[in-house]
């Protein structure tokens, strides 16, 4: 058993509340859910306006598999243009 994690900080300039924010993150988090067969939730930075830090993980057979998945959530989060990416960080475990 494989499992990819990833985690992404994103800034998000247009938010100047917790709710615009929100209304930002719960797009990706929906969008992303409705895409990949992965589990996503904010994980950090959950009080700051402009920041939020998102976790995605996917259960898999091999390890090139995961990595796909993930490498497919980064590209469809950066094509969503909601967000800008600040840092990605990436891990296969194996089990």
């Amino acid at each position: 058993m494989v499992i990819g994690v990833a985690r992404f900080d994103l800034y998000i300039p247009e938010a100047h509340s917790l709710k615009e924010k929100r209304s930002v993150v719960r797009r990706v988090v929906d969008r992303v859910r409705n895409r990949f067969p992965v589990s996503v939730a904010e994980v950090d930075s959950l009080d700051l306006h402009q920041r939020a830090t998102i976790g995605f993980a996917v259960v898999s057979g091999s390890a090139p598999l995961a990595d796909r998945v993930l490498e497919g959530v980064l590209q469809f989060v950066e094509d969503q243009h909601l967000a800008q990416i600040l840092t990605v960080d990436r891990e296969i475990l194996h089990f």
